[in-house]
């Protein structure tokens, strides 16, 4: 079985790539296949951001841009998209100077997220550098180019997957808010949107069983997988690229599911919120943030920015890590999961029953993980979501707590919690709400289920945390939760503001 023929945008025209290898990642692609050096490998787990680049592709008429991690992001899964990389900024003939004639061909100008970082003196040692460069790029375009501008939240935001050694978070976020006070430079969009779609008539008549398969459809989704069922399944690849640069896995056969148009979809329905499984955690989050914004916060968290536009909410969902922070929140939501086979159809659960061990669930060899249900928010719910790492920024969780409680005249109507890091896989607290359904909602009622909270799971110790700590954070975060509920300001990391040195 062979590869599709690998093709991407770069500097406005088409590359072509044969026999790139299934499991064979993006930046294995530029460093070692095309020479492109200046995108660099850090961890090679996408924590650092040294390697990061953004890529382009075409939603609903306009060109989108995500900054992603090119060391975990498997290489065919740019099939047709632009891309971009630390190279390209200067020498891209589709970007040029805002309201100027187009430069000359010798003549290089760096971009303003490159302009800034020299003037910032945000480079420091510079290994990291080519990562932030591209992390402003993505900025730039998706905030700049739209007349919006960049406070130091939001710089520090969208930087936090962009790790710097010489700790000079200082000067870096300087550039950030500089960018758009230097002379603008701005990407031939229409022209891009132009060759992405003669890329995609190009290949629209090559044949699909190869080793790297992409439907483009639900149904053809599922009949790939009912074909293939010892196939790779992948989507963002943030769990999967670690299999394969960690643990060295490798695959002869993949299907990604992050083509198939229906899984890419948002759809709002009178009751509830559907998410397909392949929408990325970025676009996920901000669909349920625009019904509960005090998750904003929380969802800025989850990893850094390109693990979000990379990794999908289906994907964090059926892979089913205990410490993954999107089940305790669905599972606090009172979200169902939508599984599919071609044989036998769909069917619906809620997503806490969807797990039976560590990683490990109840679908079937043939079935896929097609959409999240999540029912809109009641006007008497008080949703709070608390997550604890040992790193503010772009770590993973010790103990993640989701507390979503009805209350009516004082009175607990209906509990949801969801918490990760303390079992097996993501659990629902069922004990606890038991403990706090019907009781008057004080601050008696509130010690009384930490107490029992702290008794209903048995947590391990590991790298992150003890289980004795595990267990008293539980409690603690139920207490916490009655205090915020009661008025009490929140006094924590998440209330601090990082403020630019004059």
């Amino acid at each position: 079985m062979t590869t599709r023929p690998l093709q991407f945008l770069r500097r406005g025209q088409p590359v072509a790539l044969g026999n790139v290898p299934p499991d064979r990642t993006l930046l294995e692609v530029l460093r070692e296949d095309l020479g492109n050096t200046g995108t660099k490998e850090g961890c090679g787990e996408g924590d650092c951001g040294a390697c990061t680049v953004v890529l382009g592709e075409e939603r609903g008429g306009q060109l989108h841009y995500s900054a992603v991690n090119s060391c975990i992001r498997l290489a065919h899964s740019v099939n047709g998209m632009a891309l971009w990389t630390v190279e390209d900024l200067a020498e891209d003939p589709l970007i040029q100077p805002v309201g100027e004639a187009p430069a000359a061909p010798q003549t290089i100008t760096l971009h303003p997220a490159q302009e800034a970082m020299v003037q910032c003196h945000g480079s420091q040692c510079g290994f990291c550098t080519p990562g932030f460069v591209m992390s402003l790029f993505g900025m730039y375009q998706n905030h700049v180019c739209h007349g919006e501008p960049i406070t130091r939240e939001l710089a520090q935001e969208e930087l936090s997957g962009n790790l710097c050694r010489c700790t000079g978070y200082r000067p870096i976020l300087d550039a950030a808010q500089q960018m758009a006070s230097l002379p603008g430079m701005a990407v031939n969009e229409a022209e891009v949107l132009q060759k992405l779609k003669l890329l995609a008539q190009d290949q629209s008549a090559q044949a699909a069983n190869f080793s790297y398969i992409a439907p483009t459809s639900q149904a053809a989704l599922l009949a790939a997988r009912a074909a293939h069922p010892a196939a790779q399944i992948v989507a963002g690849c943030t769990d999967v690229g670690l299999w394969v640069t960690k643990q060295h896995k490798q695959y002869t056969q993949v299907i990604d599911v992050t083509r198939a148009a229906e899984l890419r979809e948002v759809a709002q329905h009178a009751e509830a919120i559907h998410i397909g499984a392949a929408v990325s955690l970025t676009d996920a989050f901000a669909a349920l943030t625009a019904q509960w914004p005090q998750l904003h916060r929380f969802a800025t968290r989850f990893a850094g920015l390109p693990v979000r536009n990379s990794g999908t909410l289906g994907g964090n969902v059926a892979n089913g890590s205990p410490i993954g922070d999107s089940m305790p929140l669905l599972i606090a939501l009172r979200a169902q999961v939508v599984l599919a086979s071609q044989a036998r159809g769909e069917r619906q659960l809620p997503l806490e029953d969807l797990y039976t061990g560590y990683r490990q669930n109840v679908m079937a060899a043939d079935e896929l993980l097609v959409r999240i249900v999540v029912p809109r928010p009641t006007p008497q719910e008080q949703l709070r979501a608390y997550k604890i790492s040992k790193r503010f920024d772009d770590d993973i969780s010790a103990v993640c707590l989701v507390l979503n409680l009805d209350i009516v005249d004082g009175t607990v109507q209906r509990a949801s919690i969801g918490a990760g890091g303390v079992a097996a896989t993501p659990a629902r607290a069922r004990q606890t709400e038991a403990a706090l359904v019907g009781q008057p909602w004080t601050e008696a009622t509130a010690q009384r289920a930490a107490a029992v909270l702290q008794a209903e799971f048995s947590p391990i110790s590991d790298m992150r945390a003890s289980g004795a700590y595990r267990r008293q954070v539980l409690g603690s975060l139920l207490q916490r939760y009655w205090l915020e509920s009661q008025g009490h300001p929140s006094v924590s990391l998440d209330t601090l503001t990082l403020e630019a040195t004059v």
